[in-house]
């Protein structure tokens, strides 16, 4: 067994010697970081203004959509000006977040409240906690629209909070902005000229102008007469058919003015129509499989149904981690002999053992690193108030889930760990390997297109049959495992997957002591058959 533990140590520590090793240990913090930050930073410095044309048939329908352009101009300014006060009040915020306990009724009357007084001209400043700095900005209803005293009065009021030393805030450019027609079209000319007359425009080959200068134009709206009134159709033409905001926004608050119209035709009061509509039964959920007087299904049940598909992804990517480690290093050392220095000093299986028992302390290594890291930038941007990681932990670290996950994530581990290291013993160069590994990488795709849908259905009959079947049985058992299987498939699918592991290692190792000193083409699968067999010539 010594002999073993030296090669496994071997084999780790010429891992993690390389630059490889130390890449994907720094990259993945770097790729989380910059999946949450990039969107950020795309949507607030990225994006330029996006101009538009209004061209109003109507009597007022233009003003609407003009309004709703205004209100998502504001809210960008909004949301920067919050951002510049999170980071100015960050240490206070940290202070009173523990002691805040949030009720969104209550928050929504403290709104109004706050909004009648944003309507003085003559506002008095006056203190406001760092806690209310957020609610203004995360609960401002889209339908409401303040008026230019009001707005004003809102960023006087919000930045009158900051410390002294704070950094003057620097509105972000609009999101939105109207131009004009070019000179010579009005009104009197009709949608079909005036969409001749733009397409040019759209495509990028002309530049409008807008004050001093040249800008692009993103979307021509055309607005028909009538349009709150019959079934008549905007017309909105623009290049980009991914950002949809400014046109979603625009048919949203048509669409309310037109249903208020049917209300007075009605004679229905709107508000009347809201209060209705508001109103929702509700459910409290309880799970008969938990101990008796905390049945009750809170954030924590709901996470831990789904917590387990991170754990199958973390089991695909160290099987492909090892693959790639065992394939690479059992053909390098073919290849530089190194392989016939080793055995001789210790046997085939010794070496089979210690090559994957090395690899896999890298993998765990690897793994440790990465979910550290995550929980760590996970907490960072969320702040000491994000319950809900210690809730994800809490979720998933209980005895019966981790037993299951840590068994299962091992077995299945050197079930394809032993696979890898037999397929790298007979091939000579990576080519090769990839047309042995391609069948097996076809045959994991099976649980990994189920992934999703065994926890809506953890215990039928597709999740049961794929939990038998060993290649599988890791993905899918970690997966059910929140569902709490019958204790009977539990047991029935470790013994059966221990069996399998075995199976595989007894088949792996016979190959590997023939195919590791084997030089020249693969071996054909008859000849595979004679090597298990023991007949090989």
């Amino acid at each position: 067994m010594i002999q073993v533990f030296r090669i496994a140590q071997r084999e780790y520590m010429e891992n993690v010697k390389t630059k490889g090793f130390w890449i994907g240990i720094i990259i993945f913090p770097i790729l989380i970081w910059m999946m949450i930050e990039l969107p950020k930073f795309l949507e607030e410095q990225g994006i330029p203004t996006r101009h538009l044309i209004i061209v109003d048939r109507s009597d007022g329908s233009g003003d609407i959509a003009r309004q709703r352009i205004t209100l998502l101009n504001r809210q960008k300014i909004l949301a920067g000006l919050q951002k510049h006060m999170a980071d100015a009040t960050k240490s206070q915020r940290e202070e009173k977040m523990d002691e805040i306990d949030l009720d969104p009724d209550q928050l929504l009357d403290q709104l109004e409240e706050g909004l009648e007084r944003l309507g003085n001209p003559d506002l008095e400043i006056q203190p406001f906690q760092p806690d209310q700095l957020v609610k203004i900005g995360d609960l401002l209803p889209e339908q409401m629209l303040l008026d230019d005293t009001q707005w004003r009065n809102l960023k006087k009021l919000l930045l009158s909070q900051l410390p002294e030393d704070t950094p003057e805030f620097i509105e972000p450019p609009l999101r939105f902005q109207e131009v004009l027609l070019p000179d010579g079209y009005s009104l009197s000319n009709s949608d079909e000229e005036i969409e001749d007359l733009m397409r040019p425009y759209l495509r990028s080959e002309k530049n409008l102008k807008f004050g001093e200068e040249e800008v692009e134009l993103f979307a021509l709206l055309i607005i028909p007469e009538d349009v709150l009134k019959t079934n008549t159709r905007v017309r909105f033409w623009s290049p980009n058919l991914a950002d949809n905001d400014l046109i979603d926004g625009i048919l949203d608050s048509l669409s309310e003015e037109a249903r208020q119209l049917e209300y007075n035709r009605r004679g229905i009061e709107s508000k009347d129509v809201a209060e209705v509509a508001s109103m929702k039964v509700r459910s409290v959920k309880f799970n008969p499989n938990k101990r008796e007087g905390d049945e009750k299904v809170g954030i924590r049940d709901k996470i831990r149904q789904y917590a387990p598909i991170g754990f199958v992804y973390m089991l695909w990517v160290a099987i492909f981690t090892i693959a790639q480690m065992l394939l690479n290093n059992t053909i390098e050392e073919k290849s530089n002999r190194l392989i016939e220095v080793l055995l001789s000093s210790v046997t085939t299986t010794e070496l089979l053992l210690g090559k994957v028992f090395g690899v896999a302390a890298v993998g765990v290594t690897m793994q440790c690193a990465w979910i550290g890291s995550l929980i760590a930038i996970l907490r960072y941007k969320a702040g000491p108030s994000a319950t809900w990681i210690a809730d994800l932990i809490a979720a998933v670290i209980t005895p019966e889930l981790l037993g299951g996950f840590v068994f299962y994530f091992i077995a299945g581990y050197f079930f394809y760990a032993f696979l890898f290291a037999g397929i790298g013993s007979i091939c000579n160069t990576i080519k090769e390997a990839q047309n042995f590994m391609s069948p097996l990488m076809l045959l994991m795709m099976v649980p990994l297109g189920t992934m999703t849908f065994i926890p809506n259905d953890p215990n039928g009959a597709i999740a049961t049959a794929l939990s038998w079947i060993p290649p599988w049985t890791p993905f899918v058992m970690m997966n059910r495992m929140a569902a709490s299987p019958p204790v009977s498939e539990i047991y029935g699918t470790a013994a059966l997957l221990l069996i399998s592991v075995l199976v595989v290692f007894w088949l792996s190792a016979k190959i590997f002591r023939i195919g590791v000193l084997r030089t020249g083409q693969p071996p054909k699968l008859m000849e595979l058959f004679r090597w298990l067999r023991g007949t090989h010539s």
